[in-house]
């Protein structure tokens, strides 16, 4: 039994740059706050990037997927490829543009949110559209490797990382409208996107479908 559960006990170096992390991220969000108008929302929509960045790393720092053969690797790559992009799409990461008026034709620019949520980068032109919010950008990475790594253990048994597109359609359309449409000031426009509480949701799901493809019931 103490076999079986060897990896998940952490050691003492992932100990100790985990309290490296979690205090940087606490100077983090105090420095925010210390140079910040931020007023509104509450602490907890603050702390659900951290939980997705955190989540994700461990996990992936935790994986070291061992490919068979070169055509299970190109599978694992090609499957977590076109993985990444769904999730990514349905996620808000990028997509066809939304023609509104009073948009330009093009911009690029960086949204200075809170940790976490920023720095965002946002683009747009007549044909697509890019919302790249860092925990999003993380989160949904992590899910592609883990996925591959899921791929390269036994075939066909990458089911469970479809769960993870639920982790982004239900919190995907506020951030993203919000955010392309240019909402002024990081603190208003966090407390709109958030409003619904979706991302309660979405982060109990994410959390849990990183858990799954880590643990991978289904190899053996």
């Amino acid at each position: 039994m103490s076999t079986a559960f060897a990896r998940y006990r952490p050691s003492g170096e992932s100990l100790l740059w985990g309290a490296v992390v979690l205090n940087a991220e606490l100077f983090a969000l105090l420095l925010y706050f210390a140079t910040s108008n931020y007023t509104s929302g509450e602490l907890r929509y603050l702390l659900y990037p951290f939980i997705w960045i955190n989540v994700a790393v461990l996990a992936v720092w935790k994986t070291n997927p061992i490919a068979g053969n070169d055509r299970d690797k190109l599978v694992g790559l090609a499957v977590a490829a076109g993985y990444f992009l769904l999730v990514g799409y349905f996620g808000g990461l990028f997509g066809p543009a939304h023609s509104m008026p009073g948009m330009a034709d093009s911009s690029l620019r960086i949204a200075w949110l809170p940790p976490g949520w920023g720095p965002a980068l946002l683009f747009h032109n007549s044909l697509v559209r890019v919302s790249i919010l860092p925990f999003k950008l993380v989160g949904y990475l992590a899910l592609a490797y883990l996925v591959y790594a899921t791929i390269l253990d036994a075939a066909g048994s990458a089911i469970s990382g479809i769960l993870g597109l639920f982790s982004c359609v239900s919190c995907s359309w506020p951030i993203v409208a919000s955010l392309v449409t240019g909402v002024a000031g990081a603190g208003s426009g966090l407390a709109a996107t958030v409003s619904s509480g979706s991302y309660d949701i979405s982060t109990v799901v994410f959390v849990v479908t990183v858990a799954l493809l880590y643990w991978r019931p289904t190899i053996r």
